[in-house]
């Protein structure tokens, strides 16, 4: 499936912004509410209080709707800027998976559109494309910085460090439901460090 993006109007018609970003808040609100399971186009658009026909001048589908919509979301909540260290790069790392998470709508949205990729292999494949690997790419970048101020090892997994990061966060917020409790991040930093074989970096 081609990545989802938003379909060009036809003939003179124009997408309006206000129209587009109410439609967005309805489709977060309908799958905190709803789940991605029981959404419909036809609750999307009257909670936006528009026709039917402005989600399909956007989006071909409910599906291509919901990716696009939650992907800007998450993307938009890994600001990840370069520190100058890669503690503050894992850092900032860690507090953007947090923010995520985390989020008052997307922390009830996430756990069901996991479930629902269990079952459906295309909604799976969309979520990987579109906002995993787009998140992974940002820490990537803090890795790739990182190995070469010779603080990583140049045969690093990156991977498998990406595993490592996002699932000490993930693991304590949506697994286990435990609070991060002050010193929580550069606890979880310091011990990731020591994981990856982390040194100090080259003067």
């Amino acid at each position: 499936m081609p990545e989802p993006t938003r379909r060009p109007p036809s003939g003179a018609a124009t997408l309006r912004a206000d129209k587009t970003a109410a439609i967005s808040e309805a489709v977060l609100d309908e799958l905190a509410e709803q789940g991605y399971g029981r959404l419909s186009m036809e609750a999307v658009a009257k909670r936006a209080g528009v026709g039917k026909s402005a989600l399909y001048r956007r989006w071909p589908s409910k599906q291509r709707m919901v990716i696009a919509v939650v992907s800007e979301l998450s993307i938009a909540l890994v600001e990840l800027p370069d520190t100058g260290t890669l503690r503050g790069d894992v850092l900032a790392g860690l507090r953007a998976v947090a923010d995520w998470l985390t989020h008052p709508r997307f922390s009830r949205i996430l756990p069901d559109l996991i479930a629902e990729a269990q079952r459906d292999e295309e909604l799976s494949q969309a979520l990987a494309r579109c906002i995993g690997e787009p998140r992974r790419a940002r820490m990537t970048d803090a890795l790739d910085r990182a190995v070469e101020r010779g603080e990583l090892p140049p045969d690093l997994d990156r991977e498998l460090a990406l595993d490592l990061l996002g699932g000490l966060v993930y693991w304590r917020v949506s697994a286990r439901g435990a609070p991060l409790e002050p010193g929580y991040f550069e606890r979880a930093a310091d011990m990731a460090l020591r994981a990856l074989d982390a040194r100090p970096r080259r003067a």
